[in-house]
């Protein structure tokens, strides 16, 4: 336990917090690219212990919450299929697509798999040669390696009933492409520390250099995220676009280099849509060629696919981070963890899921009003 509670002293934060107070004489913008450090920031109230000037802007970074509708309904498609066993992690089987969720698939007998790692789906690929097995491949650079090794593994043991649906997506365009929209106010950036593990952070220097944005690389704990703030505040402050390792524990410049061989053995670089957001050039990876037979959108082919957003659902102005997840009209109305209409309120790092989780659409009258009522 000794690296979540060295993390997570009171005092500690509270001086770290008074240091933020004292350096900041401006108003700042800063996004917090993982929904990770969202629920963290949330759920721990660090953005309440900042200055009124500080404000943290929630980024695109829930894998689940920018997976395009049209795949999810790829998804639903291809899971009701005969003879499909269709798997997934969990947090993937109530987001919500056109017509319904992967649990109703489930309810009306398709044969959906909730597994904790895609060489589960492998197993079972070998373990079930008359079933075609499908996994659904969510996420940033973080979970790319376990897929690329999945169909790395499938191809080395001859399966050829295994498949993956692949929604990777790369977070350095992203951040480009936000600081490129019309509008832009965010002027730094808290890099999300497990991405960077895989990764490193070679990548940023330029972007921070070409926009004039620091960047830090940041953990999850509560003073692991303060320590990112405060060092994006001296840099603001000072007038210094730098990209810092503030987690250098877990982080190195180079990253995985491991990982980043099977990376570039098994996927390529390809546009990617983005849920909310749109086309983002270069932003996503898909099977190359020496793979493109464990393709599951290529094996299934499904077509006639029209996704439908929901009208009232605002995700994709979250997901930019244009509102708060409490500005949305039909949040904690229409719009609950039980009833979502997006995935931002399903995924466990969905910014509208920390909103409701921890009572942010509450005001401070109701909530003492709950309390004398109790």
């Amino acid at each position: 336990m000794k690296y979540l509670t060295e993390f997570r002293n009171g005092e500690i934060a509270q001086r770290m917090a008074q240091e933020i107070h004292a350096r900041a004489t401006r108003p700042w913008k800063i996004m917090e690219v993982c929904g990770g450090q969202t629920h963290s920031i949330i759920r721990n109230g660090i953005d309440q212990m900042l200055p009124a000037g500080v404000q943290m802007i929630h980024g695109p970074g829930c894998p689940v919450c920018v997976t395009p509708l049209k795949l999810i309904d790829q998804a639903l498609a291809i899971a009701a299929q005969p003879g499909v066993i269709f798997c997934s992690f969990g947090d993937m089987l109530r987001v919500p697509g056109s017509q319904g969720d992967l649990f109703q698939v489930k309810g009306r007998g398709g044969d959906v798999r909730v597994v904790y790692s895609p060489l589960d789906a492998v197993d079972l690929a070998a373990k079930n040669p008359e079933k075609q097995v499908v996994f659904f491949g969510v996420g940033f650079e973080t979970t790319a390696p376990a897929n690329a090794m999945s169909v790395n593994l499938a191809r080395r043991r001859g399966l050829k009933n295994f498949s993956l649906l692949v929604s990777h997506v790369l977070v350095p365009p992203a951040i480009e492409a936000i600081l490129q929209a019309p509008g832009n106010q965010v002027q730094a950036f808290l890099l999300a520390g497990h991405v960077c593990s895989v990764m490193g952070y070679w990548q940023y220097p330029p972007l921070a250099e070409k926009y004039a944005v620091p960047m830090v690389v940041t953990g999850f704990e509560p003073l692991d995220l303060l320590d990112g703030i405060r060092r994006a505040v001296v840099q603001l402050e000072a007038g210094r676009h730098e990209v810092e390792n503030a987690y250098s524990r877990v982080v190195t410049h180079h990253g995985n280099r491991a990982a980043q061989q099977l990376l570039a053995q098994v996927f390529e670089v390809t546009d990617r849509a983005w849920r909310g957001i749109g086309v983002i050039p270069q932003s996503g990876w898909r099977l190359n060629a020496a793979y493109r037979d464990f393709d599951a959108e290529q094996r299934f082919q499904i077509a006639g696919i029209h996704a439908h957003e929901s009208p009232l659902c605002r995700s994709g102005d979250v997901l930019r981070g244009a509102i708060r997840p409490s500005e949305c009209a039909a949040f904690g109305k229409q719009c609950t963890p039980r009833h979502p209409l997006g995935a931002t309120m399903v995924s466990g790092e969905g910014a509208c899921a920390a909103y409701y989780n921890y009572g942010r659409f509450i005001s401070a009258e109701e909530l003492a009003k709950t309390s004398v009522s109790s």
